[in-house]
C-alpha cells in the first residue's frame, strides 16, 4: 500500500475575479474547492493513475471533516489523526489579473497527537511505501520526519521524503529510500551553488554521502535529474507547453515517478512519466488527470501508460 503523509493539509478555495479591488466588495466569477497539501496532491495523482493510497496527517474541525469526506468521495482512503481543537486550514487563492493567495495556519498539534501518528506509521510493513511531503508546521517539531523514519527502521518500508530545510537535513542520516529536493534545497544544504548537470550530480552525491539512497532533483523550468543508489544518473527535460499554474506540479513529479516504479518501468521511462505528470499539471488549472498525463507522456516522449485496471 502507498501511504502519503501531509502534516498540515488544507481546503483550497479558488475564486476567479475580473480584477481584485482592495477595500471593495469583489464579486466572484466562479469558485472551486479542492483538497490540498503536498502529500494529498501525491495521493490524488496516484489515485487518478489507478493506485490505491491512504492519506495520513492531522485534521480538525468541520473543514477537516470536509477534507476527509471529499477525499473518500474520490476514492482515496484516509487514516487521519483527528484533533479536538482548531480547524484544518483554508487557503484562499484569488485568480484575477494577478494571483493573490492567503494561506491559513492550521490547528495546533499536541504531543499526544504526534505520538498517535508515530504509532500509526509504525504499523507499516514490508512492501509498503510512505511519502512524507511538505514542510513541518512550527508546533509539530522539525524532528517529526526523523522520528517517523526511526520508528520504521527494519520494517522494509520504502520511504520517500519531499521536504526542505532542517526537516530534510535531519532525515538524510536515516537513509530514506528517495529524497526529492528542489535544486535550491539541494544547494542550500550542501553549501555549494551547483549550476551545471555535473555540479548538481556532485551535490546529489553529497546527499548520498549524508545517507540518502536515491536523490531526485527537481529543477523548475529545466527538468529533473536522478542519482540512484547504484551510482547511475538519469536526466529528463520537461516538455514545453503553456504554463497555467505550478501548484502541485512538483508533487505530480513524485507521483508520476512512483507510478513508474510500481509498474516496474525502466528508470528512464519512470522518470519521463514523472516529468510528464509535472508538466501536465503545470499545463492544467489544477492537478492533471490520468488522461492529461498520458497525452503529455505520448506527445513528448512517445510512450504510453498501461491500460487502466
Amino acid at each position: 500500500m502507498i501511504y502519503t503523509l501531509t502534516l498540515n493539509p488544507a481546503v483550497d478555495y479558488l475564486v476567479h475575479l475580473d480584477a481584485l479591488t482592495p477595500g471593495a466588495v469583489n464579486r466572484g466569477l466562479g469558485e472551486r474547492v479542492m483538497w490540498g497539501g503536498k502529500g494529498i496532491n501525491v495521493s490524488r495523482v496516484l489515485n487518478g493513475l489507478g493506485f490505491d493510497t491512504v492519506a495520513l496527517g492531522f485534521i480538525a474541525g468541520f473543514t477537516g471533516q470536509a477534507l476527509k469526506q471529499g477525499l473518500r468521495a474520490i476514492g482515496i482512503r484516509t487514516d487521519f489523526i483527528e484533533l479536538q481543537e482548531g480547524l484544518t486550514r483554508i487557503n484562499v487563492k484569488v485568480r484575477a489579473k494577478e494571483g493573490t493567495e492567503i494561506s491559513g495556519s492550521g490547528p495546533a498539534v499536541n504531543s499526544e497527537a504526534v505520538e498517535a501518528l508515530i504509532s500509526r506509521v509504525t504499523g507499516l510493513n514490508q512492501g509498503d511505501v510512505l511519502v512524507m511531503a511538505g514542510n513541518v508546521p512550527p508546533n509539530v517539531g522539525q524532528d517529526i520526519y526523523e522520528r517517523l523514519l526511526t520508528s520504521l527502521s527494519g520494517h522494509g518500508v520504502m520511504v520517500v521524503v519531499d521536504a526542505s530545510g532542517e526537516a530534510l537535513r535531519r532525515v538524510l542520516k536515516h537513509k530514506p529510500s528517495l529524497v526529492k529536493p528542489t535544486l535550491a534545497d539541494l544547494n542550500e544544504i550542501c553549501g555549494q551553488n551547483a549550476v551545471t548537470d555535473g555540479e548538481i550530480i556532485e551535490n546529489a552525491k553529497r546527499f548520498q554521502a549524508m545517507g540518502a539512497q536515491n536523490v531526485l532533483v527537481s529543477m523548475p523550468g529545466q527538468g529533473a535529474l536522478l542519482v540512484q543508489a547504484n551510482g547511475q544518473t538519469h536526466r529528463v527535460n520537461f516538455p514545453r507547453g503553456q504554463i497555467k499554474g505550478l501548484a502541485g506540479a512538483a508533487d505530480s513529479l513524485v507521483a508520476g515517478y512512483l507510478s513508474g516504479l510500481m509498474w516496474d518501468f525502466p528508470t528512464e521511462k519512470a522518470l519521463a512519466l514523472g516529468a510528464a505528470a509535472e508538466s501536465a499539471t503545470a499545463f492544467s488549472e489544477g492537478l492533471a488527470t490520468a488522461e492529461e498525463i498520458a497525452a503529455v507522456y505520448a506527445s513528448a516522449y512517445g510512450l504510453t501508460l498501461p491500460k487502466p485496471r
